[in-house]
This record gives C-alpha cells, sequence and structure tokens, in this order.
C-alpha cells in the first residue's frame, strides 16, 4: 500500500476506530489530504500540511488544546518532571556573548570550576560569540544526555586567555520553590513558580528548614504569576491543610462523569495560612487557592486569578508528536467552575487580562459585578464565593501604577536593567564576596548605589532610550532597589532577589500588616 497517509490520517482513523464509527467528516479530511498529495500542482510538504491541519482543528475548539511537535515534547515536559539533563548553569546574552548568570549548586558546571560573569565563547569548538547565534539554539547545544561530554571554552576576567572546561552532564534539578524565608517575625513566606512532581518535597524541605531556625507562627505561599502544573501536586500542597478524605477538586465533562480527589496522606496543619494569588495565576494554583478558600482554610490575597479550569490530557501521535486536548472542567469543592468563558474567540480570551485592566478591575475590586447564578457558598462558615472564572480573593489587592515610570518600563523592557547589573557584578564579583561574605553583610552595608545607576544608564544610552534627570530622579528609588536585588541574586543566588524585592510585593506587604493587625 502506497505510504501517503500523514500523520493527521493516522490520527483520524484511530480516533475512528477507538469510537467504531468512521465519521464522515474524518472522511472527508482524509479524502482531501489525499487530493493535495496525488494531484496539487506543486509538491507539498505533508506532514506540514498535517501539523497546520490539526492546529486548526485544536484552535477551534478551546484556547488551551494545542499540538506540539516531536521535537517540542521533551522540552514541554521538563518543567513539569522538575529535572533535565545539562551542565546546571543559567545564562543572558549579552553584547551578542552567552554570559553565566549562576551555577546550580552541585552541579556539573559548579563542580569544575564555572563562574557566574564567564563567558562562552565555544561549545564544542564552535564558535558561539559575537557571530549572532541565537539564544533558543543554545539549549541544544549545551544539553544533552546524563553521562555524556561537552566542552565549553570561556573567557573571565582577570584572566589573560580562554579556558576550556571538559564537563560530563547529568540530571539538572529544576526548582518550583524560588524563595523561602521570614518576611516579619513569626511569618514564614515561600514563593511557588509552579507545580511539578517535586514541588511538595521541596515545600516540606523549605518549611523544615525555616522551623529550625524559629517558630513559624502563619505561613504565606505566594502563587502569583504562578502558571500551575501538575496537578497532583497542588493536591498534594492542599491536602497538608484540610482534613483527610475532603474534596480538593472535582472534574466532569460530556465524556468524561464526574470523578473527584481527595485529600489524604497528611495529619493537618492547623497553622494559619495565606495565599496569595494575582491575574497570572492560573490551573493547579487556582485548584489551590479554590480549595483552601472553598474549606474555609486559607484567606485569599491579591487580584482576581486568570480563570485556566479546562483539563488536558495529552495524546501522543505515531511520530512523536502530540495532541493536548480538553477533556473536562476543573470545579471547586464548593462546585465553582474555575474557567473563564472563550465564546467571544481566542483573541479576546487573551486579551482578558487588558480588559480587566481598562474596565478599572485591577485597581478596584467594587468593579466586577457577579450575578446571583454565580453565587456560591464555603463548605464551613459559608460565606459568599463566586465561580464564572477565577478565584477571587478575600483580600483584594489593587495594581500600583503609580509605581513604575514609563523610563523604568524602558529599561526594564530594553533589558538595559539586567545587562547593567549584570556588568557591575561581574567587574566586581571579587571584591563584592570579600567586602560581603553573607548575604546578611551585603542587606545592610552595601552601598554603591551610584555604581550599579551609572552601569545600568551606559546600557539605556546604548539602546539609545531618551531621559532627562527629571526622569531618572523619579525612577530612580526602584531602579536601584530592584539593580541592588539583581545584584544580590548574582552573588548569593535566586532566593535573594526576592528577599531583597519584598518591599515592594504589595500583597505580601498587606498580608504582614493584616497578620499583625489581628495579634
Amino acid at each position: 500500500m502506497k505510504r501517503f497517509f500523514s500523520s493527521l490520517t493516522i490520527l483520524l482513523y484511530a480516533l475512528a476506530i477507538y469510537a467504531q464509527n468512521v465519521d464522515n467528516n474524518a472522511v472527508k479530511i482524509v479524502q482531501t489530504m489525499n487530493l493535495i498529495s496525488n494531484l496539487y500542482v506543486d509538491t507539498v510538504d505533508r506532514s506540514h500540511l498535517a501539523e497546520t491541519a490539526i492546529k486548526a482543528m485544536l484552535k477551534e475548539l478551546d484556547p488551551h488544546c494545542s499540538y506540539i511537535s516531536a521535537a517540542d515534547v521533551q522540552r514541554s515536559h521538563e518543567g513539569l518532571e522538575g529535572n533535565f539533563e545539562g551542565i546546571g548553569v543559567s545564562y543572558m546574552m549579552i553584547n551578542d556573548t552567552i554570559t553565566i548568570d549562576q551555577t546550580i549548586s552541585g552541579c556539573p558546571a559548579e563542580r569544575v570550576g564555572v563562574l557566574p560573569g564567564d563567558k562562552i565563547t565555544h561549545v564544542d569548538g564552535k564558535l558561539i560569540a559575537g557571530n549572532n547565534t541565537k539564544l533558543n539554539d543554545i539549549p541544544k547545544m549545551i544539553r544533552g544526555p546524563k553521562g555524556s561530554k561537552v566542552v565549553i571554552t570561556i573567557v573571565r576576567q582577570g584572566e589573560k586567555h580562554p579556558i576550556d572546561f571538559n564537563i560530563i552532564r547529568d540530571k539538572i534539578p529544576i526548582n518550583s520553590v524560588d524563595a523561602a524565608f521570614f518576611a516579619a517575625p513569626g511569618i514564614a513566606y515561600v514563593k511557588l513558580n509552579s507545580f511539578s512532581l517535586t514541588t511538595p518535597d521541596e515545600l516540606t524541605e523549605a518549611l523544615q528548614k525555616l522551623s529550625k531556625t524559629s517558630a513559624i507562627e502563619s505561613l504565606i505561599i505566594d502563587l502569583q504569576s504562578n502558571g500551575g502544573g501538575i496537578m497532583n501536586s497542588a493536591v498534594d500542597i492542599v491536602s497538608r491543610f484540610i482534613p483527610r478524605h475532603s474534596e480538593v477538586v472535582s472534574v466532569k465533562g460530556v465524556h468524561l462523569p464526574k470523578s473527584s480527589t481527595l485529600s489524604s496522606g497528611y495529619t493537618p496543619s492547623d497553622i494559619p495560612l495565606y495565599v496569595l494569588i494575582d491575574e497570572y495565576s492560573a490551573s493547579a494554583s487556582e485548584i489551590v487557592a479554590g480549595a483552601l478558600q472553598d474549606w474555609d482554610r486559607a484567606t485569599i490575597v491579591g487580584r482576581r486569578s486568570f480563570g485556566k479550569g479546562l483539563v488536558q490530557r495529552p495524546i501522543g501521535l505515531q511520530d512523536g508528536s502530540e495532541v493536548r486536548l480538553t477533556i473536562a472542567r476543573y470545579y471547586t469543592p464548593s462546585g465553582r467552575n474555575i474557567q473563564k468563558p472563550y465564546d467571544s474567540g481566542t483573541d479576546k480570551y487573551f486579551k482578558d487580562i487588558e480588559s480587566r485592566y481598562k474596565h478599572g478591575e485591577m485597581v478596584n475590586s467594587d468593579s466586577v459585578q457577579f450575578p446571583d447564578s454565580l453565587k456560591y457558598y464555603t463548605l464551613k462558615e459559608h460565606r459568599v464565593v463566586y465561580g464564572g472564572g477565577g478565584i477571587f480573593p478575600d483580600i483584594f489587592v489593587p495594581l500600583d501604577t503609580a509605581k513604575t515610570t514609563k523610563l523604568y518600563r524602558q529599561i526594564v523592557s530594553k533589558g538595559a536593567l539586567s545587562r547593567g547589573a549584570k556588568t557591575y557584578t561581574d567587574k566586581n564579583r571579587k571584591n563584592l564576596l570579600r567586602k560581603f561574605s553573607t548575604f546578611e553583610e551585603f542587606e545592610q552595608s552595601f552601598d554603591e548605589a551610584d555604581k550599579i545607576e551609572k552601569s545600568i544608564l551606559k546600557e539605556a544610552d546604548t539602546e539609545k532610550i531618551e531621559y532627562t534627570e527629571s526622569e531618572i530622579g523619579e525612577t530612580r528609588q526602584l531602579l536601584r532597589l530592584q539593580a541592588r536585588a539583581l545584584v544580590a541574586q548574582s552573588l548569593y543566588g535566586p532566593e535573594y532577589y526576592f528577599r531583597v524585592t519584598s518591599s515592594l510585593n504589595d500583597a505580601l506587604q498587606t498580608t504582614i500588616k493584616y497578620i499583625n493587625s489581628k495579634q
């Protein structure tokens, strides 16, 4: 039999066999593909044509159905699995050269002596500096199977000649806990950037470390800008705080009868709990916030979450590619549908946050009007909560639009802030670490804000950003604080960025004030 069947053909026949009913519309699509393959005037890329057709079909369903090519499937799984295989560095492109931003503790690059500030010029002898190498191409060169070798050539400030490092790749952890520290006496703060397989263990480890230094009297879990991840990890987190065998979340679809996931495995903690959310908190974050709110177990602080409550099932295709098909909706324990409407089209759906801003929802909670049909009640205290898309907080924190100036936004978006702070840190790293051996010393005594500012403004000039001295004065305080945080991050690790910028986290500061007011 001629091998003219595309991946779309195979997909459609597989679905038809599964349903034991060959749909006439599926046959029509297969016929069209065959006609194009055999009769079209020019040669066509059948694989590309099939992918285009699949994407078009999925786009008609809802905003979260998607097609992932075989090349992208593995990379998309890395963040959920909590690790990948490589050398263990983070980096950024500065002046067409890859510059090491951080080495991950205990990973191969650190073990052989690679340092933050090192500039990579070659990978396995191939030049990657100053030749317009794309940033997206770097992972393909540096990453590889555990046990394989890669040679990177670096230029280091203070060294006359380039240095070759022979690095054996290994498993590299991807941490979902960005920071864990006491934001105020007795008030523990944990920032989660996602929900991966390792998130529950990371949270346990973080809280154990904190409890060894001081008693945890209240706990704040920050899910702001957390786009979600693995539902089971979200359930595990909730299970630590509500009674065993309590519903955490339920799912239901036309072809999937309602099923509930219950909490289990933990003796629930009774510590006062607060969860921070914003308009970018989605999916698993909303499952956590919704369940804890419905059980009256946590106070939710911030702004209405994104509203992503559709369940996708990944279905592998014969060539290694994947379709992620929506099969159900998520519901909180009180019965609220997390998913916001999408019947006005995908473009309007993804511009919803912009619409919220224009309608005033980001600065005034009264701008949100809920019909009675979306009214639900919490399960213990019978407080009113609303469905219809996202989780609305118990304590609303408006977006402070006055914090940033136009100049500040330009400096950040053009990369001048990050590059300027990085350039300053790399030039002064040895002296800084000699002078401030610990973050506590840095926090108390660092006084080189003028030098960082000059480095940032030099980058701004390179980007042709125009400004006046008056405009610099208006944005100086925020600019210097953010730069200070980037320097701390580069010297001591990612957590210290959040420590320095905690004063800018309005939801966090509001929560601390609320906790203290109750004492």
